[in-house]
């Protein structure tokens, strides 16, 4: 478990980063703040205390046994941004640069561009076939490395997804990990009524996989989870429960704020909501 001292710590870094979210939006006036800011305990846990993401990024001298992180919902690319802000891969001051000309910082996350990013994605449903090759890979070489695959609950609706998760059972991949953000909510309203993901915990289940739930906003749960599912003999799915909108009253559990940008009056409410001086 966590000490008090270590989540702390990291309530400082979760709403720094929720806070940067607001302002990469606001300042692009484009980009997905609703679920951005639902994954930002379960990144910020993962980057601070479960993976090994070097701050070095390729100059370190164990790159090649860094942990990989896929972001499958590269529309969340804010949240992305902003971690590797916060983990020293990229300068917190390059994060208001999102979405602009010229920028690294592009609307999904684009790997030619920015260290810390393993492969290119936002086009929904790819992230977790990506996974098992370099889940694949990694076994072949001996490699110790795990891979960790964020998903949004409404990408399950593709018919790719399950195509990975049959994969990664028949490889018998122990080492790849997929995060389910499950807030519920997709761009065109809840998940439940656009195709329905109910029982999803038994859905993955009968394609060979161990599963956890979780609160995706609860510190203790999301790192005893990811811990746990290091030692699982089967690939593992976390799912975790988590509110789209997190941190800001009027975006929480509105598919509406999906994707556009506050204007000057909610984005001022919601750093003040965020604890913004």
């Amino acid at each position: 478990m966590l000490t008090d001292n270590e989540k702390n710590e990291l309530l400082i870094k979760t709403r720094n980063l929720r806070k940067n979210i607001i302002k990469m939006v606001y300042s692009a006036q484009s980009g997905h703040p609703g679920g951005s800011l639902s994954g930002a305990d379960i990144l910020t846990v993962l980057f601070e205390k479960c993976l090994n993401i070097p701050k070095e990024w390729d100059k370190s001298a164990d790159f090649y046994k860094r942990d990989r992180f896929i972001m499958s919902k590269g529309h969340a690319s804010p949240l992305l941004y902003a971690v590797l802000a916060g983990h020293g891969i990229i300068k917190e001051e390059e994060l208001l640069t999102f979405r602009k000309f010229n920028s690294r910082l592009q609307g999904h996350p684009a790997k030619n561009y920015l260290p810390g990013i393993e492969t290119s994605s936002g086009s929904l449903g790819q992230g977790l076939s990506v996974g098992c090759g370099m889940a694949l890979g990694l076994k072949l070489n001996n490699n110790p490395a795990n891979v960790v695959v964020y998903l949004g609950d409404g990408e399950l609706q593709e018919g790719s997804c399950w195509e990975a998760f049959m994969q990664a059972a028949h490889r018998n991949l122990d080492n790849l990990i997929a995060i389910i953000d499950r807030n519920g909510l997709q761009i065109d309203g809840e998940t439940e009524h656009v195709m329905a993901l109910n029982n999803l915990n038994d859905k993955i289940r009968a394609f060979n996989w161990d599963v956890i739930e979780i609160n995706g906003h609860n510190f203790d749960e999301i790192y005893s989870a990811v811990e746990a599912a290091k030692k699982c003999t089967k690939p593992c799915a976390i799912i975790a429960h988590t509110v789209k909108g997190k941190g800001v009253s009027f975006m929480e559990n509105q598919a509406a704020w999906h994707g556009k940008a506050p204007n000057k009056e909610q984005f001022e409410q919601a750093l003040k909501e965020l604890g913004d001086e």
